[in-house]
């Protein structure tokens, strides 16, 4: 018997399986550069991928999930971008035809949970022995090396995400309603197991008792003021894009009506961390914006780091101090590699895991080292973030829902993430920053969607079953598929 096979215990009328799977490659070009830790994203490739399904009754349906495969973020390394890129589109490819053969039946909760826990990792193995561990790339001669596990999600989610909204497109039904006893054969005590200092149970729950009764059609936007947006006149370059959007803080605070403002600092250089802080707050003040958070970029590797910048921050600029609702990911991803106790910084702010929340499990041990808080991205699969928020809320986490920086479709289920769980405040948003154009014809359907008004997002156009795309509205031409499997 195949020791990766997941336990059969699917039997729901309602349940489904993967017939066919299609990935396409969409390439987006920035208009200004987005830093990450040590790199710049200057363009990001986006995979788009669509599933087909049948019920038990035989009927069928297709659905469609989208991801930017952001290099810099999944992937952080000092060696050349180009193999790096290669290989995730590559895996992507890779996944596209596992996932036409993956032939169980179930719920996408329940199929995408195995998926990503008994198939991924053996898959990624793979992946990295016969493409990467030779020491070359398959369509590059720079030297290669494995790639890391946040990548190989980041690749899955665009199918995992395609098969949630393929379920709900055959039964009718928006997606997030289907995410009840009524659908699922497994409660979430067979996927989660509570922390040992508290006495919760997960048996008989679902996710949708974690859900809000009704979605938010209005979320507010947080913009991201990245590490090389220039604040004011003085910062300007001269090369800047004269395109009709905004440049400067101001202009954007001004034009969008923001109220929350998300900081990137450098987490390695605390004079300028500090003096950043300061001036992004203080431009906040003189234009009404209500909301700050840092985040670290997760390059700090002590938290008094964070500590002494906090405390000066609360002595010297008080009421800065006070519009900090949160701290976000100063320290590196990897948990089991780097456990440090940041008791310290969230007693002062509360503290949020984004990159190193892969799933529920990472997100047990965030909180036993001291963390409060979770950021969740769809672009962690669907399936990871459902149960991430579900186990957090469990244990008393605060959620939040991050960016990454998603145009077109993948804004859709970003966002709807943020309208269906009690996030924080509001819901990260920035494709309109650093590429706008590229989702003209999505924002023709859902303008609301794309453009920020008033310091928020509109999802009233969102409707219909899946994720609610229109996508028969949508007049958006693909190119040729760069792989298809399956029916």
């Amino acid at each position: 018997m195949d020791p990766f096979a997941p336990t059969p215990v699917s039997r729901k009328a309602s349940d489904c399986r993967v017939t066919g799977a299609a990935l396409w490659f969409l390439p987006v070009q920035t208009r200004v550069p987005l830093k990450f830790g040590t790199e710049a994203l200057t363009s990001v490739t986006c995979a788009r991928v669509r599933l087909r399904i049948v019920g038990r009754d035989g009927r069928s349906a297709e659905g469609w999930g989208e991801t930017p495969l952001s290099v810099q973020w999944v992937w952080p390394s000092p060696s050349p971008y180009a193999p790096r890129h290669e290989a995730l589109k590559l895996f992507c490819e890779f996944l596209t035809k596992a996932w036409a053969n993956f032939a169980d039946w179930g719920h996408p909760l329940e199929l995408g949970h195995d998926f990503t826990e008994l198939l991924l990792p053996r898959l990624r193995e793979d992946f990295n022995a016969s493409f990467l561990e030779s020491g070359r790339s398959l369509r590059s001669s720079a030297p290669a090396e494995a790639m890391p596990w946040l990548a190989a999600l980041v690749c899955c989610s665009a199918f995992d995400l395609a098969l949630h909204d393929a379920f709900g497109n055959l039964h009718g039904w928006p997606t997030y309603a289907t995410y009840g006893a009524e659908f699922l054969n497994r409660d979430l005590a067979a996927f989660l197991q509570p922390a040992a200092d508290l006495s919760v149970s997960f048996s008989g729950k679902f996710p949708a008792d974690f859900l809000r009764p009704q979605r938010l059609d209005r979320l507010r936007a947080w913009h991201l003021v990245a590490g090389l947006d220039p604040l004011d006149a003085t910062e300007l370059r001269g090369d800047e894009p004269d395109d009709g959007y905004p440049v400067l803080l101001s202009d954007w605070i001004r034009r969008d009506g923001l109220k929350c403002l998300k900081i990137k600092l450098r987490g390695n250089d605390a004079g300028w961390d500090y003096a950043r802080l300061v001036k992004v707050g203080q431009i906040a003040v003189a234009h009404d914006v209500e909301w700050l958070t840092a985040d670290f970029n997760c390059t700090v590797r002590e938290p008094a780091y964070v500590c002494e910048i906090l405390d000066r921050l609360r002595d010297e600029h008080p009421r800065l101090y006070g519009m900090l609702l949160y701290v976000e990911q100063p320290f590196p991803y990897e948990l089991t590699e780097h456990p440090i106790a940041v008791h310290g910084v969230s007693a002062r702010k509360p503290l949020f895991l984004d990159e190193s929340a892969h799933d529920w499990k990472l997100v047990r041990r965030g909180r036993e080292l001291g963390w409060t808080g979770v950021a969740l991205k769809t672009c962690k699969t669907q399936s990871g973030a459902l149960l991430s928020a579900c186990w957090a809320q469990a244990h008393g986490l605060t959620l939040m829902v991050q960016d990454l920086t998603n145009p077109m479709l993948a804004q859709i289920p970003h966002c709807l993430l943020a309208a269906h769980v009690p996030t924080i405040m509001g819901v990260e948003t920035n494709a309109m920053q650093f590429y706008p154009k590229a989702s003209a014809p999505e924002a023709k359907v859902h303008p609301g969607l794309y453009q920020r008004q008033d310091g928020g997002v509109e999802l009233c156009s969102i409707r219909g079953p899946g994720f609610g795309y229109r996508l028969d509205e949508i007049s958006r031409e693909l190119p040729a598929p760069a792989a298809a499997f399956g029916s």
